[in-house]
């Protein structure tokens, strides 16, 4: 008679979000796992072929998490504005699977900072088309920009280096949202990259003399 599994896989997956969550990902091995779940080794492996398998599995357990901040985000009444709060929110309380997710280089088990970008990216689109009357290549390029500013402030909280406070940081989101919508907007080819950057700067820069000169 076969022994009884004491573990289902939903369980053994479970225990090693735990530990990926408290000591990062390199700390899921099978000892470790088996310890959270307080028996051995061996239902792991009834399971799982390799422990490569199973931190695959961790890393989409993160991402269905990571998802949940975006789409409380979305629903927010400044959709973009409350993506960007919840992706800061999501590095501030769950940091090592922000680590997992956003600041590994891409191997087996996470596909690094890129994949990511590209899975919030999809999540966003539907929202941004509608809200903010853009297109699919528009809406993607708004994203990507605003994105860099946020993954800037959530590597400085994931490092312990971020001198900035959430009114700081929401402030500059907001600013940079606004500015990049504008450009958008209003600078025909900007998207695509065929806009003639000298002569809008020319233009910028002449505004800017005729403005001093009046003065």
């Amino acid at each position: 008679m076969p022994p009884r599994i004491r573990f289902q896989k939903e369980e053994i997956v479970e225990a090693a979000l735990n530990v990926a969550r408290r000591k990062g990902i390199d700390a899921v091995k099978a000892r470790e796992v088996a310890a959270e779940l307080g028996g051995s080794v061996g239902p792991i492996f009834t399971w799982f072929g390799s422990m490569d398998e199973l931190k695959a599995e961790v890393c989409g357990r993160a991402r269905e998490i990571y998802r949940t901040y975006v789409e409380r985000g979305l629903a927010g009444p400044i959709p973009f504005l409350g993506v960007g709060q919840q992706y800061l929110r999501f590095a501030r309380e769950e940091p090592e699977l922000y680590r997992l997710l956003f600041l590994r280089r891409p191997d087996q088990v996470s596909g690094g900072a890129m994949e990511a970008l590209r899975f919030s990216q999809d999540l966003a689109r539907e929202s941004l088309m509608r809200i903010y009357r853009m297109d699919g290549k528009t809406a993607d390029c708004y994203f990507r920009d605003l994105w860099l500013v946020v993954f800037s402030f959530a590597t400085l909280i994931v490092t312990d280096d971020c001198p900035y406070t959430e009114e700081e940081m929401s402030a500059v989101l907001t600013e940079v949202s606004l500015s990049v919508c504008k450009a958008y907007k209003e600078i025909p080819g900007l998207p695509e990259g065929s806009y003639d950057r000298d002569a809008i700067f020319r233009d910028l820069v002449g505004r800017q003399a005729d403005g001093k000169s009046e003065g």
